[in-house]
């Protein structure tokens, strides 16, 4: 019987420009005394921002300290030997009340270089979007670097860019080096790799309170920039109830939506791996170790140990997870 169980951590939360209180109304986060709580980062190995547990007897601990006591039995044998004391993945809810400025992240290589940081792919899950809502991933025709630079002087870079409109539900897959931005009215969950570093290559011309324009990493983006055009950058993906339903398999992190209105059984012994859960509707419990539980809300992330290898979730009433694995 594992000694580890479900953890859960307090949320992290992020003054932004364009943030705005969805957190607090629709995911009950404690968003005061932030006047525009942009992001909850709910799971975070970034230095400075290290997640701290919130439940049981390992409350009060931060993510970094629990992996270097349970190492592989907290997340998985294969994944300490690769990570260390890293924790891989950051995972995040995101509300956007207003457009984020258009930005790209390096891959790896180029993280590694100048930052000497992983580098940043991540996918988006649409929770909630206003009517007409919008998000930007990606160019909107096939086009080189020099055309980009030609667009971007001349301050035309919005006539270049694929503007999508979103509902609850919908996944963009964001690899490093595609150009993206959530438009304003999105509520999202984020998952990407553990990595802060952003270019931002435009932000409207806003302003903040003080009249300053916000900084700018043009250079440092047209290295970073992937050119290529992508059609479809939605991702595609069909639901079964009660049964994991992929929805982003890539180098990082697999990803799966669980719509579930009766209890289900998972196993995890092939898997060696730590597992996350987000709830992005609804209300279920996670029981495990025979007949112990954890409840998890709309709005909640858990963390499922690697040595916890049999767990049952069972919802109250219907509910939705996002299931994140390596």
């Amino acid at each position: 019987m594992s000694k580890l169980y479900p953890l859960k951590f307090q949320s992290i939360l992020k003054d932004k420009i364009w943030g705005g209180h969805k957190l607090e109304l629709l995911l009950n986060k404690e968003i005061s005394p932030l006047p525009n709580a942009g992001e909850s980062w709910e799971i975070s190995g970034v230095p400075g921002n290290v997640s701290v547990v919130s439940n049981g007897f390992l409350a009060g601990n931060s993510l970094s300290e629990i992996i270097e006591i349970y190492m592989g039995d907290l997340v998985g044998d294969k994944v300490f030997q690769k990570f260390g004391e890293e924790f891989p993945l950051l995972i995040k809810f995101i509300d956007a009340n207003n457009v984020l400025s258009i930005q790209v992240h390096p891959d790896d290589e180029l993280a590694k270089e100048r930052h000497n940081s992983f580098g940043k792919t991540e996918m988006w899950y649409v929770m909630q979007a206003d009517k007409g809502a919008q998000l930007i991933s990606g160019f909107s025709k096939e086009l080189n670097r020099d055309e980009y630079v030609s667009k971007l002087n001349s301050n035309e870079l919005e006539s270049i860019m694929a503007s999508h409109e979103v509902a609850p539900g919908d996944v963009f897959f964001i690899p490093a080096g595609r150009v993206h931005a959530i438009g304003k009215g999105i509520l999202l969950a984020e998952i990407q790799q553990t990595s802060d570093v952003t270019y931002r290559i435009y932000d409207f011309n806003r302003k903040d309170d003080k009249g300053n324009t916000r900084e700018l990493h043009t250079d440092e983006a047209l290295d970073a920039i992937d050119y290529t055009y992508v059609a479809e950058p939605k991702t595609k993906y069909t639901v079964d109830p009660n049964k994991v339903n992929e929805v982003v398999k890539c180098d990082y992190f697999t990803t799966n939506v669980l719509e579930l209105d009766q209890t289900v059984k998972k196993d995890f012994y092939g898997l060696d791996s730590f597992l996350i859960y987000m709830c992005v509707e609804g209300k279920a419990e996670i029981v495990y170790n025979g007949d112990e539980l954890e409840t998890i809300l709309m709005g909640e992330t858990v963390l499922i140990p690697a040595d916890l290898k049999e767990i049952n979730i069972k919802p109250e009433g219907k509910a939705r997870l996002i299931e994140v694995h390596l």
